[in-house]
């Protein structure tokens, strides 16, 4: 089987903003306790976060992290994270029946953020609260000093503003398992007026707004365009989210059909384009909604385990799922196709990051171990830099029972003038049969291979609990204006070339 691309310099989707491999942190089973935070833990620093889950964070390069919530959000207070630990309130956390200790709250997350590299992502409870809370939030973060709640972050220990600009107008506010759901014209008008409250507090700040929290909702498309009827001259950003995995009438053996999910991922994304750009023809505007694609991933593996957890824990094993092969294979597809869609979504965060449907697990008593989907995130988003390139890849293609014109060969470019740096990632999706991969790269010329790893060989039911999924070497036939190399079946590969 054969597949080919012309990478062209110049055929520019768009420039990547770094904020697309964002991820999220939720007070959520073990995200926080026994994740993030464990003081005590052999491996704790004096602040009781684990530094062995620093490190791979860092190797995962994630620049931007959403925090608190999710579901969570909209019933937290968030000045219940605030000021000296003995004094902190436990809680009943309604949204997922756990305790709530708030020995991590906004300035531990924003200490361990500042630990890993990344900026917040910040969200207000438009749940059970409304527009003065989260214009205090705004206040107690960003504004410099001289009122009540700017002097009491500076007594709590952070005498600079915490400098905070990308902001999420509540979650999935028209989600029934919500606490305080809302309809979209009761969410649309508190967006609206707490947008223009935050505002009125820091006028730098970019905001999201709640798009639908699954386009399987009655109400999807409805709720976009009466939400962008009344925020759109307040907000930057209208949210998505959307999760995969065999649902439904899915058969698990499925294979052919869980791999072409990510067309439903591009369908989706083109057709909230189409609603924000409808609302911006009718207003007559010159501004542009982009996305932020907040959470996205594969979940399915640890639902039928959660009812069956004892509520009020605090901590509890809640949506672990143990991912294998093949969600390592359809997150890489996940991850092109949010590339591919660089020019509109610019924002987007894996839910989560670690414990809870995250690429990083830990052990409460010893160490840290990477999961399947660990090596598809890490390294797009440590080598997916610069600019997207238009995609001219061609392969045969197949049909499953869902999707049409599945390509065997998926595939996108980016190239970073800066260090004129070119990578290609690309995944045979073909189960049984190599395919040989041309690459044109006649607008460029090849200075050598920089590296060259493929990902393959499992048992696409396989985990990796033992530690033994790695990167391979790919051999790569690289000339001065062309590649070849030969991607094995069900596999991930990335190719980086220094041009000129």
């Amino acid at each position: 089987m054969k597949g080919s691309t012309k990478i062209q310099p110049q055929d520019v989707v768009a420039p990547i903003d770094r904020r697309l491999y964002g991820s999220f942190i939720e007070q959520l089973g073990r995200a926080v306790y026994t994740g993030v935070y464990q003081p005590g833990h052999p491996a704790a620093d004096e602040e009781g976060f684990r530094t062995d889950v620093i490190e791979a964070v860092k190797e995962l390069n994630v620049p931007l992290i959403r925090y608190p919530g999710g579901n969570f959000l909209s019933q937290y207070r968030w000045e219940d994270g605030i000021g000296p630990k003995d004094q902190r309130p436990v809680r009943l956390d309604l949204a997922w029946r756990e305790l709530e200790t708030n020995q991590f709250g906004l300035h531990e997350f924003m200490h361990w953020a500042d630990k890993v590299n990344a900026v917040p992502n910040m969200a207000v409870n438009l749940g059970t609260r409304g527009i003065q809370e989260a214009a205090d939030l705004v206040e107690y973060c960003n504004f410099p000093k001289g009122t009540y709640l700017s002097d009491l972050r500076r007594k709590n220990g952070a005498e600079d503003p915490f400098a905070i600009k990308t902001w999420c107008l509540g979650n999935e506010m028209d989600g029934p398992w919500e606490i305080g759901a809302k309809t979209a014209t009761e969410y649309a008008h508190l967006a609206n007026e707490t947008a223009k409250a935050m505002r009125r507090v820091d006028d730098s700040l970019e905001l999201v707004a709640c798009g639908s929290s699954s386009m399987d909702n009655p109400t999807f498309g409805e709720w976009e365009e009466t939400v962008l009827d009344e925020c759109y001259d307040n907000v930057d950003y209208l949210s998505l989210h959307r999760y995969y995995g065999y649902y439904n009438d899915d058969d698990p053996t499925e294979l052919d059909n869980f791999l072409g999910k990510n067309l439903d991922l591009d369908a989706f994304i083109k057709g909230v384009v189409a609603m924000c750009d409808a609302v911006k023809a009718r207003k007559r505007s010159t501004k542009t909604i982009n996305l932020s694609f907040d959470e996205w991933n594969v979940w399915y593996h640890s639902n039928d385990a959660d009812t069956k957890v004892t509520p009020w824990q605090v901590g509890p094993h809640l949506l672990e799922d143990v991912y294998n092969f093949e969600d390592a294979l359809l997150v890489g597809s996940l991850l092109m196709t949010l590339l591919r869609n660089a020019d509109r979504v610019k924002i987007a965060c894996l839910a989560q990051l670690v414990n809870v449907i995250a690429p990083i697990m830990t052990d409460t008593d010893g160490g840290v171990w990477k999961q399947s989907i660990f090596y598809p995130f890490m390294q797009v988003a440590n080598h997916g830099q610069g600019e997207v390139l238009v995609d001219h890849s061609q392969s045969a293609t197949y049909n499953s029972r869902e999707f049409k014109d599945i390509p065997y060969l998926d595939t996108v470019s980016t190239y970073d003038a800066a260090s004129q740096t070119l990578t290609v990632f690309a995944e045979n999706k073909h189960q049984t049969d190599t395919l040989d991969f041309d690459i044109d790269l006649t607008d460029f010329t090849v200075d050598h291979l920089i590296e060259a790893t493929q990902f393959y060989g499992y048992d696409v039911k396989a985990d990796n609990r033992d530690g033994k999924m790695q990167l391979q070497a790919l051999p790569v036939n690289a000339q001065d204006h062309a590649a070849t190399v030969t991607l094995q079946p069900l596999s991930w590969n990335m190719l980086r070339f220094k041009v000129k």
